[in-house]
């Protein structure tokens, strides 16, 4: 199979259930879920570095239904059933919960930073942030459960960067107020 099709070559690309121009809200959206994608890629790598197992597998969980969440996306004349699910968000808030019910209450504001996984996933929380804003900016056939997924899921990578930090006895960077250059 080769890699190269020539059929974007004049500004469309095919989607499920026809063919869209490169420049659409939804192939903006498409684009920033796969940026976020590779980005989880990074903190795999990141978290198989320092050996964090746990959260490396995980991620990859993540990375594959961020590629369903995706065709979901493209799936713009609901021709087949939509991958993305509520049972997807429920196990996203499940393991929330368990991390956070691991590790000390948040008590205070925590800027990004920490070992290289934390790094990682910050960039990860950043990134499905602006998923989820091309997201919402779509007028029509967005299956409601891609909302409530991609939200949730920036939730799970922040909760994972502290995890991440616990996990390798490194203190969240904590915000400790306005702060100014010394002169």
């Amino acid at each position: 199979m080769k890699i190269y099709t020539r059929g974007g070559d004049k500004g469309k690309t095919s989607v499920l259930g026809g063919r869209l121009n490169k420049t659409d809200n939804r192939i903006e959206a498409i684009g920033a879920v796969d940026e976020l994608n590779s980005a989880i890629g990074q903190a795999i790598y990141c978290a198989h570095q320092e050996h964090l197992s746990n959260i490396s597998t995980e991620l990859m969980i993540v990375s594959n239904q961020l590629f369903d969440y995706g065709a979901d996306l493209a799936n713009v004349k609901e021709t087949i059933p939509y991958k993305i699910t509520a049972a997807h968000t429920e196990e996203l808030e499940q393991r929330i919960d368990a991390h956070t019910e691991s590790m000390e209450p948040l008590a205070y504001f925590i800027l990004p930073g920490g070992c290289a996984t934390a790094c990682a996933l910050h960039v990860c929380r950043t990134e499905a942030r602006k998923a989820e804003r091309r997201v919402n900016q779509l007028e029509s056939g967005i299956h409601p459960e891609l909302q409530v997924y991609i939200n949730r899921l920036s939730d799970y990578l922040f909760t994972l960067a502290r995890l991440a930090n616990k996990q390798t006895g490194v203190v969240d960077v904590a915000y400790e107020g306005e702060k100014h250059f010394d002169s």
